[in-house]
């Protein structure tokens, strides 16, 4: 006889990533506050879950993951084994393991479950998903149907949009281009905010506008039919002020250092595979 399920998915882990899926998936009314319950040893993440969502909350992964059927997996990649040990037991046929640990492969998810054939899918969203504008990558482990996928999909895009891949090798690359991707551009922001200072703009006035700017190139990049290389070309006129900062910063190699960056981002997810 199977246990009560009450909720429809347990958040293993209470996390930011984890908040901004939850926030996605009820905003867009995918699903209603009653139908999730959150995970998690910290009671101030609880909280906020409590608080902000009017979901159930527990200190205990064992009573979500006995009164729940999709799994949410939002826990440090490194702390996954032992996370795991402690309620593998009651993993059911009829469960679903979502798991957006960078690094774990659906092969070492697969292992640690009694089932004979679990049914998980790997993900890869980003912080975005705050704001409805998440990206994530989706790719099913071996057991995984495509109602599982589908499942899936549909609560990562309540955040955002989300991508199939059928190659797992390359979750490391979505890690280092889209999971990691946001750090990147915060990145470069803060240091134009910083130049702005310094060529005479209040922290307030810079930050306005380096901001704009940034979610206006976003949005024509994403609405546009031309490439950035297209769009850049169109702000920078020969001879202005916007090829001479080009070239300061392909003088400096700056394009290469950014594409050490994503691939050092790159290695590390690799490795956390291992």
């Amino acid at each position: 006889m199977l246990p009560h399920t009450q909720y429809e998915i347990a958040v293993i882990g209470a996390g930011n990533a984890a908040e901004g899926i939850v926030h996605g998936l009820l905003r867009r009314s995918v699903l209603l506050e009653d139908r999730i319950i959150a995970a998690d040893p910290n009671e101030e993440r609880r909280n906020v879950f409590a608080d902000r969502f009017n979901v159930e909350t527990t200190p205990h992964n064992r009573q979500a993951v006995e009164e729940s059927f999709i799994l949410l997996l939002a826990v440090k990649p490194q702390d996954f084994p032992a996370v795991l040990d402690g309620f593998a037991d009651l993993i059911r046929d009829d469960h679903l393991i979502v798991s957006i640990m960078a690094g774990v492969s659906t092969a070492a998810l697969e292992k640690g479950l009694p089932t004979e054939k679990p049914r998980v899918v790997r993900t890869m969203p980003n912080l975005p998903a705050h704001v409805g504008a998440g990206m994530t990558g989706i790719c099913p482990g071996k057991h995984a149907g495509e109602s599982d996928i589908l499942r899936t999909q549909r609560i990562f895009e309540a955040g955002g949009r989300a991508i199939v891949l059928e190659r797992e090798e390359l979750m490391d690359a979505v890690t280092a281009v889209s999971g990691s991707g946001p750090a990147y551009f915060y990145y470069f922001v803060e240091a134009v905010i910083s130049a702005g200072e310094k060529a005479g703009l209040s922290h307030q006035q810079s930050t306005l506008l380096a901001t704009q700017a940034c979610l206006g190139a976003a949005r024509m990049m994403i609405e546009s039919s031309d490439p950035p290389a297209v769009l850049r070309r169109k702000v920078a006129s020969p001879g202005g002020t916007t090829e001479a900062a080009m070239s300061a910063l392909d003088t400096a190699g700056v394009p290469q250092l950014i594409e050490q960056g994503v691939l050092a981002a790159w290695n590390r997810s690799q490795e956390l595979g291992r």
